[in-house]
């Protein structure tokens, strides 16, 4: 099953770099990428900007938490709820990473993420999965929410 994870900065440019990691990790065979989408939101803008990478689903996604789209995605663990937390989270100043990723190396992921500060807020790991993530971002210092 592919693992839905937003990851959110406290700068505008955090996504971005983060980005430039996952991908890295990626040609590693680390992880494998299935979407992505960067969102940015400057200080002195009116909205955020968005790079959509792969497919639709997080471009719909991130639409629908601004009020454009209202569907939602709730086979891959997108409801309103995870919405509602895009809406809230994602200001002015801020930037947040859309992952759909699949056979992640967790513990050299979270290695390679040590250098970047920001704050997962959303996923739709089974419990179990997400205090195995929150284990190894903790080691990392990390913060999950």
């Amino acid at each position: 099953m592919a693992t839905v994870t937003v990851l959110k900065f406290s700068y505008p440019e955090g996504a971005e770099d983060a980005l430039s990691v996952v991908q890295g990790l990626q040609k590693e065979h680390l992880i494998k990428l299935i979407d992505a989408a960067a969102v940015s939101w400057p200080i002195g803008k009116n909205s955020p900007a968005t790079k959509q990478l792969v497919t639709p689903l997080f471009l719909t996604v991130f639409r629908a938490a601004f009020g454009a789209l209202g569907e939602a995605y709730r086979d891959y663990g997108i409801d309103d709820e995870f919405i509602d937390q895009v809406r809230r989270k994602v200001r002015e100043g801020t930037s947040a990473l859309f992952l759909m990723t699949e056979n992640a190396v967790l513990d050299r992921v979270a290695d390679a993420m040590k250098a970047l500060t920001f704050e997962i807020f959303a996923t739709n790991l089974s419990s179990e999965q997400e205090q195995t993530l929150r284990d190894a971002f903790r080691e990392s210092g990390k913060s999950l929410r």
